[in-house]
């Protein structure tokens, strides 16, 4: 059987062929409802692709990823992965790397000043602030494919978010948590990056709902925004091992870890609380390793690089489908598993 056409999808979904493509193509113009029934109809005639496969672009595509370095190494583990992963993929034409000297609105302003007019899709690790909804529903009215990744910035016209579920990845640090100090009664902090990523707040929320659910017995304290900074979440942690006598467990979510990790090796491995903490790399690898810390829930940056991609490639496309997506699932990574 042949594969089915616009004008088929269009006389299945009883509208015009301009219509069908424009839905097709993720362009202005097409209520949600007849979005629906144009994908519905492209759904039953085979037109679209199978799940798990993405479509790609006519011609090649020029693609830019903002990315906030700072001290966070994952960040710089993720930069290297889009390059590799680009550089083997002919539909990309280009894949630059812009890096953004801080958090907020304006860090990613000047980002954007250095996004060329050729580019068709922009891949972002940004906060969720009313500033910087409006720049990425600007770029979107532009007409270029935005991406968020690691944190979403939802309510913007973003055309995917690539990450894990850091509502459930925040629950999982929660129960990993639960089975260290298991028997123990005491204190939990949270050391936060910054609540203006939603991926932070996602996490702490999640981690907060289940120990509350689960585990009375756990008092969690008021959270601690290092703002990315290792010097701050230094003397934070320094300040909080020497006026908590009861303290339990750490909660690392972003970066400004090695800090934390600095304050809390001088307890020694035998006294140290229990420490949790998000993404592999060559630090925490080392601790792992050295028992300094106990788990890492790793989002896998080379998967996270890949989808990105591969789901900008997708935002752009009009053609048939090639690459296979997979969703982001968090690694519980110990000692004993380190890859």
């Amino acid at each position: 059987m042949s594969r089915a056409t616009i004008p088929d999808i269009a006389r299945r979904a009883g509208l015009s062929t301009a219509t069908v493509d424009r839905a097709l193509n993720g362009r202005k113009g097409v209520s949600a409802a007849n979005r629906h029934r144009v994908l519905k109809a492209a759904q039953d005639l085979g037109y679209l692709p199978s799940e798990g496969m993405m479509l790609l672009p006519a011609r090649p595509a020029h693609l830019v990823f903002l990315l906030p370095f700072g001290q966070n190494s994952f960040m710089r583990d993720l930069a290297r992965n889009i390059i590799a992963f680009a550089a083997g993929l002919p539909l990309v034409a280009s894949c630059n790397i812009v890096t953004m000297n801080g958090l907020g609105p304006e860090a990613l302003e000047r980002g954007l000043d250095a996004v060329s007019p050729a580019t068709n899709g922009v891949g972002v690790v940004t906060t969720d602030r009313p500033a910087t909804r409006a720049a990425i529903a600007r770029l979107c009215e532009a007409g270029v494919r935005v991406v968020t990744i690691v944190s979403d910035v939802p309510g913007t016209p973003r055309s995917a978010y690539v990450g894990v579920d850091n509502r459930i990845a925040g629950r999982t640090a929660a129960q990993i948590m639960g089975l260290l100090a298991r028997g123990a009664r005491g204190s939990i902090a949270v050391f936060v990056g910054s609540h203006a990523f939603h991926g932070h707040h996602e996490r702490e929320a999640g981690f907060r709902a289940l120990l509350h659910e689960e585990m009375p017995d756990l008092r969690l304290l008021d959270a601690i925004e290092t703002g990315e900074d290792n010097l701050r979440s230094l003397a934070a942690a320094e300040d909080l091992l020497r006026r908590t006598r009861d303290l339990v467990g750490i909660y690392c979510i972003g970066a400004a870890r090695t800090g934390v990790v600095e304050a809390v090796e001088t307890r020694g491995t035998s006294h140290r609380p229990y420490v949790v903490m998000h993404d592999l790399g060559e630090n925490s690898c080392d601790w792992l390793r050295r028992g300094v810390i106990d788990v890492v829930i790793d989002q896998n940056a080379r998967l996270v690089a890949e989808q990105a991609v591969i789901h900008l490639l997708g935002s752009i496309a009009a053609t048939t489908s090639l690459l296979s997506y997979k969703p982001i699932v968090p690694r519980i990574i110990l000692r004993e598993n380190i890859p």
